[in-house]
Formats: structure tokens, C-alpha cells, sequence
């Protein structure tokens, strides 16, 4: 019970603090006006980048992870296939062979 009364509080104290700065905005100049909400809005956009950093960051390390081990497994794989130059051969071609 007591959790919901803090964040009650602390939601109105929030929605206080955004009426005041509103208001302090209006009293201030026009330009000072525009250069606030110029800061205010790239503030708005470094944070708001931040948050889907952090919140796309697990999927991403999953693809991270996904896309290591198929390398892995591509460099690990089909061993009957050697490579010379651009031309890739299977093993069987490499092997010398008794002609007589």
C-alpha cells in the first residue's frame, strides 16, 4: 500500500514540476524561448535513442550470436572442398594418383 502512495507522490510532483517549467517558459524572451526548446529537443532525441538502444540491445546480441555460430559452422563445415585461387576443387582432385 505504501509503494502506491509514493508513486502517486511522485508522480504529482512530477506533473508540478512540468506545470512550473511551462509556465517560466512563457515569461521568458523569444529567442531564449527557441534556443530552450532547440536543447530541450535534442535532449529529447539523445534519450529517446538511449531507451531503443537499450531496449532492441537483447534482440540484437541474439542475431549477434546466431549469425557467429552459422560462420562458425560455415568454416567448420564441408570438408570435401579445397580452395585454389577462386576455383574450389573437391579433395578427391588433390590426391596424387598411380598411373601404373
Amino acid at each position: 500500500m505504501q509503494t502506491a502512495v509514493l508513486i502517486e507522490k511522485l508522480f504529482a510532483g512530477a506533473v508540478v514540476l512540468v506545470c512550473v517549467a511551462l509556465l517560466l517558459r512563457q515569461f521568458i524572451g523569444a529567442r531564449r524561448r527557441l534556443r530552450l526548446d532547440a536543447v530541450l529537443a535534442r535532449l529529447w532525441h539523445r534519450v529517446s535513442d538511449r531507451v531503443l538502444k537499450v531496449w532492441r540491445w537483447p534482440a540484437a546480441r541474439r542475431r549477434a550470436q546466431r549469425e557467429a555460430e552459422a560462420a562458425i559452422r560455415r568454416a567448420r563445415g564441408d570438408r570435401t572442398h579445397w580452395r585454389d585461387g577462386n576455383v574450389i576443387r573437391p579433395k578427391s582432385f588433390g590426391k596424387d594418383r598411380k598411373l601404373h
